[in-house]
């Protein structure tokens, strides 16, 4: 019995703490609704004016990118903005034979009198981190844009995010995500679907409040006075874009998330690319947890309310740990539910925390409905949708757990990049891509022995209690199946 009990609290404690993250999530949805019906103010620079027009640095930190380094440079040399107050500074970290050819395109660019420079290292001490703060040493820009190799922004988006920082008290203005794509495979809408959600509800949630929010690592600009005021780039973390982000809004430095700015990029499109992005977030988000939680809880300028929300953003990969322990132990309380009567109104009680998964199917569907727009056909796709992103979630919860085990207790690895292909239609091909890993991890043995437990979870409904059986968990073990199916089927065979 001690062992049963010992179940029955963590599973209980898992459920409670993801209730209440289902909470933080339903007040940033009424935030965003509010946020909705508000008229921006802000002051802005008249980029019409010469004498208002600041002189902005764009920083393109890469690292072995082949593929798409010549559609990231001849994108960017579009970007519209007097020639005579701009820089570009390509931060080349390669080790490869894309260095010569970046360096080739370069030239080309800087023929057209374009001020853009080819920035190497010996090293890649501090990595993205290290990379960003050594072209800071010589950045003329008093603001600080930077882009990923696979982000595409529009021709006119300095134009809509420079004129902001007239507020001198605007640190960071960062631009939603676009997907170019999106409707790639299944995996990239699943990676879209999750991605909306955070550039809307949450993004203006939070910061329509004056909530923390987060520079996304690129899509973004940077008041370079900000930067050394909150410490400058640090590399202790994965998500360094998370750490300075925080240190800045804790020396009261504020930031403006711009919805209605979108900057397109592209998505993984094979699952062991995912993986590794998946990892890297997750676990940077708990290395920042365990980095910053004190400074938040300790610090006199930030309200109550703000903490709490800051404590759960910055636990939000940790959800994956709670999220997993009530997958793994479902199946045993169904058991236990069946086999101790004394038990039953505790399992009524339970069952109220069903009310989770409500909240999230109504949060991502005000999400949906704000990109894909309402009515009945519209939201039975989304219902497809929700159920393929919640499943497929969930089969990724092993592998971001042990990321977020990792953070957590402080075992530190090596940045790994994810590579990027090039890809915008399925007859593109990315089979001779060099940068793919090869061979799964040993955690994939494990995603498939999850995916036949949880196929014993759907015949233990039939076999337990004694009146013909007991349903409650059959969707929940069904969509687990799915997920961990999904994710170790294609982690084995390596399509996308």
């Amino acid at each position: 019995m001690v062992l049963e009990y010992i179940i029955i609290i963590i599973y209980s404690l898992s459920l409670l703490l993801i209730f209440m993250y289902a909470l933080a999530q339903l007040n940033l949805l009424i935030n965003y609704l509010k946020a909705r019906k508000k008229v921006d103010t802000s002051v802005k620079f008249d980029l019409s004016n010469p004498k208002e027009i600041p002189f902005v640095t764009i920083q393109l930190p890469v690292y072995n990118e082949l593929y798409v380094m010549k559609r990231l440079l001849k994108n960017i040399a579009k970007l519209e903005y007097p020639k005579g107050k701009l820089e570009i500074q390509v931060l080349d970290d390669s080790t490869d034979e894309s260095i010569e050819t970046t360096a080739k395109h370069i030239k080309k660019i800087q023929e057209k009198g374009i001020d853009i420079q080819h920035i190497r290292r010996t090293n890649r001490k501090g990595f993205k981190a290290g990379a960003l703060k050594e072209g800071l040493k010589t950045a003329k820009g008093e603001f600080i844009a930077i882009f990923d190799a696979d982000f595409l922004p529009k021709k006119d988006w300095l134009l809509q995010t420079i004129p902001y920082f007239k507020d001198d008290k605007i640190g960071v203005v960062q631009t939603r995500w676009g997907h170019i794509n999106r409707n790639y495979s299944t995996l990239t809408k699943i990676q879209a679907f999750a991605l909306d959600a955070h550039f809307t509800l949450e993004q203006v949630g939070r910061n329509s409040q004056g909530h923390f929010i987060n520079f996304n690592g690129t899509a973004g600009v940077w008041r370079k006075k900000c930067i050394y005021d909150a410490g400058n780039w640090e590399g202790d973390t994965l998500t360094e874009d998370l750490d300075l982000s925080y240190r800045a809004q804790l020396k009261k430095w504020k930031f403006k998330y711009l919805e209605n700015v979108e900057t397109p990029a592209e998505l993984p499109v094979i699952i062991s690319a995912a993986r590794s992005q998946q990892f890297r977030w997750n676990k940077g988000g708990a290395e920042n947890f365990q980095k910053m939680m004190k400074r938040v809880v300790k610090s006199k300028n930030v309200s109550v309310k703000t903490k709490i929300h800051s404590l759960l953003h910055l636990l939000n990969s940790s959800m994956f740990t709670f999220i997993f322990l009530v997958a793994v132990l479902s199946i045993p309380m169904l058991y236990i539910k069946n086999e101790y009567a004394h038990l039953k109104m505790y399992f009524y009680v339970m069952s109220f925390f069903v009310i989770s998964s409500l909240i999230f199917f109504i949060c991502y569907w005000v999400m949906y409905k704000s990109i894909y727009g309402g009515g009945i056909k519209n939201f039975f796709k989304y219902i497809g949708a929700f159920f393929t992103f919640f499943s497929i979630a969930m089969g990724f919860s092993l592998h971001n757990t042990i990321a977020v085990l990792e953070g957590h207790f402080g075992k530190k690895s090596e940045f790994v990049r994810t590579p990027k292909f090039n890809i915008k239609t399925v007859k593109d091909g990315w089979k001779n891509n060099k940068y793919i890993k090869k061979k799964p991890s040993l955690h994939v043995i494990l995603e498939g022995i999850l995916a036949l437990y949880f196929v014993f979870g759907m015949y233990s409904a039939f076999i337990v209690g004694t009146q013909g059986g007991d349903f409650g968990l059959f969707p929940f073990h069904f969509m687990l199946f799915i997920g961990f199916g999904y994710v170790f089927l294609k982690s084995i065979f390596s399509k996308a």
